[in-house]
């Protein structure tokens, strides 16, 4: 099965707590803090894998979740970094962030990796935390809480010239007699359900990769058909073969084909057209080919390369894959998205984000939120006094304690951050 777009839930690893510990040996008086500090949890990582062709292993596994770094030891002892969860992807892998719709990476060679999600830092333990003043602390963090995001991952074939047009118009027996690909070939419509690839070779030794793409069919674009399933997997080819049935089997004009496909193909991506584009004359072997042919040469401008062949019989094929290699000598790539043309780094100011913001529940409490806050309560250990009171300094540095006030909060008022109650104390 050929799936070529899904969905995944992504999370990298907590890192590891720190740990209250103190040195317990024999001739060694006043030991002091001996709590190690916990090691960083795994990354999220994509890595491209040549011997892929599809996503199908994500159709049973949509949940990704690196493991958590390994808490802090006595001793000072630093716990365990944990290993990074590596996800394997096929060449040609687009990763976008689902939530705000942007690429955040388009993996194409073999082994390219890159990191969608970093594991969190390991927890402090309580040796870090000695001072003059407080020589034996009972202060230790948790790790600290690794992101999470969701993701659309997103194939498009690695193909140097891709086959278009109609459905039954020869693009699968084309690319069977050309390469060693064995695509499915019937006499009905939409036979290829799925893209092919193959590896030709031309007369002068060049090869490339060819893709016979699902036929297309009037309002493609849209996703009538196979629809922007078949229209992704072209946006990399560098050359564009368009197959037109020259017989007119089924009763259909030859260039109105040729118009209809090359308007879904601009409807898509305006891109598209840019391409060289080579047209194959098919099926010349059936009657009333040459005469179709003529009138369609009459109808197209001079300089649109239309090379007879037949599928069947092989004919005209020689000349046709001799001009596409070289077409792919002289057309570089096209950059899939905008951001890969920009030579310069265009540096922008962006607001940041407010370290927290109160607002009043139903209740009557006051509800403290931010990313900033609610990081450094799941990195403090609530179970220790002296966790606590750090806690507490680092809100009023912050200037919750002044902002409470201001929102009018009185002694004894509830104050609830997350799952955590206590009480505001002048």
């Amino acid at each position: 099965m050929f799936i070529d777009k899904v969905k995944i839930y992504v999370k990298a690893g907590d890192g590891g707590d720190g740990m209250v510990a103190f040195r317990r040996e024999a001739y060694v008086p006043d030991g002091g803090p001996a709590g190690g500090d916990g090691g960083r949890g795994g990354n999220i990582v994509f890595e491209v894998d040549e011997g892929l062709r599809t996503l199908m292993d994500f159709r049973y596994q949509k949940h990704f979740k690196a493991k958590r770094g390994e808490d802090g030891r006595s001793k000072n002892q630093h716990g365990k970094n944990a290993e990074d969860l590596v996800i394997y992807v096929p060449p040609g892998t687009t990763l976008r962030d689902s939530d705000t719709g942007d690429v955040i990476a388009d993996l194409t060679t073999h082994k390219e990796r890159f990191t969608a999600a970093r594991g969190g830092r390991g927890g402090k333990g309580n040796t870090r935390f000695t001072t003059p003043a407080n020589p034996a602390p009972e202060i230790k963090e948790n790790g600290e809480p690794a992101p999470e995001r969701n993701m659309e991952l997103e194939l498009k074939l690695l193909a140097d010239a891709g086959l278009v047009g109609f459905p039954s118009v020869g693009k699968s027996t084309l690319l069977s007699v050309v390469s060693a690909a064995k695509p499915k070939i019937g006499d009905y419509h939409f036979t290829t359900i799925q893209p092919n690839l193959g590896v030709v070779e031309s007369e002068n030794g060049n090869s490339f990769v060819m893709a016979d793409l699902p036929g297309l069919i009037e309002g493609a674009h849209e996703g009538t058909g196979l629809g922007q399933q078949f229209l992704r997997h072209i946006e990399r080819t560098r050359v564009i073969i368009h197959v037109v049935d020259m017989s007119g089997f089924e009763g259909r004009d030859p260039f109105e084909d040729y118009e209809m496909i090359n308007e879904e193909l601009k409807q898509y991506n305006m891109r598209l057209l840019e391409r060289p584009q080579i047209i194959a004359a098919n099926k010349m072997d059936m009657p009333g080919a040459d005469e179709n042919l003529a009138a369609f040469r009459e109808k197209i401008p001079e300089e649109v390369s239309v090379y007879p062949i037949s599928s069947l019989t092989k004919g005209g094929l020689t000349n046709m894959l001799r001009e596409t290699a070289e077409l792919l000598e002289q057309t570089p790539e096209f950059p899939l998205y905008e951001e890969q043309e920009e030579s310069k780094v265009v540096y922008r100011y962006q607001k940041s984000e407010a370290p927290f913001t109160i607002t009043r529940a139903d209740d009557g409490a006051f509800e403290i939120s931010g990313a900033e806050i609610e990081k450094i309560f799941k990195m403090t250990d609530m179970t220790k006094d002296d966790s606590i009171n750090r806690f507490s300094r680092k809100m009023r540095q912050m200037g919750i304690d002044e902002a409470l006030r201001n929102r009018g909060a009185k002694d004894g008022d509830t104050v609830r951050l997350l799952d955590f109650e206590f009480e505001f104390i002048e």
